[in-house]
């Protein structure tokens, strides 16, 4: 897969073999063939993703992770999967650019009881899913998304987050 990883935060030891197996288990759960994907990760801290968000969502607030599609794959309908993701006219498939930050992922995990590998690679298949169309703005969408995230992370051995 192309996977450019930028990490602007040196406290994101291991994100990179973590993004590596999340993305993976995601693009083989959606049928997606890694070797033509290409997708942007930011490991970055709050500060800076305060300012993404801001930027690009008019919330001035730190969160966890964020996500940009290249394109809009949405269904048009509630609850429906969203469309394929389909290869460009070189033959790749620009998925789009992903960040999250330490310090609300590590706030996450602590305030959770949770292993920090965990929740990371939880947030990456999150993200990811963003870029591939999935939502969780509207209820149907949401139910379908979290059923996504559960079915993969359960395949890695990883507990449902939503379960608490």
């Amino acid at each position: 897969m192309n996977l450019e990883i930028t990490i602007e935060d040196d406290r994101w030891q291991g994100l990179t073999a973590l993004s590596h197996v999340a993305i993976a288990a995601v693009l083989d759960h959606c049928g997606l063939d890694p070797e033509i994907c290409e997708i942007s990760l930011l490991g970055c801290n709050d500060a800076r993703i305060a300012e993404l968000n801001a930027e690009f969502r008019e919330k001035p607030t730190p969160t966890n992770v964020l996500s940009w599609p290249a394109e809009d794959l949405s269904p048009d309908t509630p609850g429906q999967t969203p469309a394929p993701a389909t290869p460009d006219f070189t033959g790749e498939i620009a998925l789009g650019d992903i960040a999250i930050s330490y310090d609300t992922c590590a706030r996450e995990a602590a305030e959770a009881g949770k292993p920090m590998d965990d929740h990371v690679t939880h947030l990456i298949i999150h993200g990811l899913l963003h870029l591939l169309g999935y939502d969780h703005i509207r209820d149907p969408d949401a139910t379908l998304m979290e059923a996504v995230e559960v079915e993969i992370l359960g395949k890695m051995g990883i507990d449902d987050p939503y379960n608490t």
